[in-house]
């Protein structure tokens, strides 16, 4: 039986190298079909939120209603025109956002890339304990774009249309600016949102225990309503609609740590001690 070739340091950088190539490929030709039908794309879903009738709207006003309180969910009115003041201002937008709706759609397949190339430095049991990292992150990456889109957008979009400071200021906001926000919030959300695998990995190779993290929970909490602020708009209650399921993650995040913890442990005692 023929030994496997190690590779030298040149070799997995070529190996990465087509791993990455691979993955901007997969990107490109998603967008490629994005960007076909991006005049539906930009109407049904990235300018989705400048519609009264929108989803969140909707719930937000019947919810408010139920409760007997009188809510401007219910009667929205969006100045639904957005600027653009260069000529290739829609061009490079529609570009632009198909790349990142690229990215998004084709966000399983770049993990798996990432998988193929970590995988054979792995053992046989970490290879089959880890066997879901594709589907685990994926899942909570598709979590954060659909919370960021039906939750943290739209209380973005109403903030930012109804907050003035004067009345003879009119707010009219530019395509590059508002498609921005959206695609920020969207991918920023989402990465937020795989907190458990990063720390699944960290506690792996011994950078995080869950004393740790539970130690340093109270600072955990500022930074998440420090960066909260940052994708949010600048109001309390998107704050914690925000931190809210962050921090929930965070908690599982520690479970996660302290079960990969005691499973190392746990395999130290069985493994055979050498005379």
């Amino acid at each position: 039986m023929s030994e496997e070739k190690e590779m030298s340091f040149l070799d997995h950088l070529e190996e990465l190298r087509w791993h990455i190539v691979r993955s901007f490929s997969a990107i490109f030709i998603v967008a490629f079909f994005v960007f076909i039908y991006i005049k539906v794309i930009f109407d049904e879903v990235l300018l989705a939120h400048l519609k009264p009738d929108f989803l969140t709207y909707q719930f937000f006003c019947k919810a408010f209603s139920f409760i007997g309180i009188d809510s401007s969910f219910c009667n929205i009115e969006f100045k639904q025109t957005l600027q653009v003041l260069n000529p290739t201002q829609q061009l490079m937008t529609a570009i632009w956002s198909s790349l990142i709706l690229g990215f998004v759609i084709s966000f399983p397949y770049v993990l798996w890339e990432m998988w193929r190339f970590i995988s054979p430095g792995l053992n046989k049991n970490e290879r089959k304990r880890s066997r879901g990292f594709i589907f685990y992150a994926s899942l909570l990456f598709f979590l954060g774009i659909l919370f960021s889109y039906y939750v943290i957008i739209p209380m973005s979009v109403y903030f930012f249309y109804n907050f003035s400071i004067g009345e003879a200021i009119q707010n009219n906001f530019k395509l590059e600016a508002y498609i921005g926000l959206v695609t920020n919030t969207l991918i920023g959300v989402a990465l937020f949102f795989e907190l458990p695998i990063i720390i699944y990995f960290l506690s792996k190779i011994g950078l995080i225990t869950p004393q740790f993290l539970k130690t340093y929970r109270k600072h955990a909490l500022v930074l998440v309503l420090i960066l909260s602020a940052i994708i949010t708009p600048p109001d309390i209650a998107s704050q914690i609609i925000v931190s809210v399921p962050i921090m929930f993650l965070y908690e599982v995040s520690i479970h996660i740590s302290n079960f990969v913890i005691k499973k190392q442990l746990k395999n130290v005692e069985k493994s055979p001690r050498v005379q």
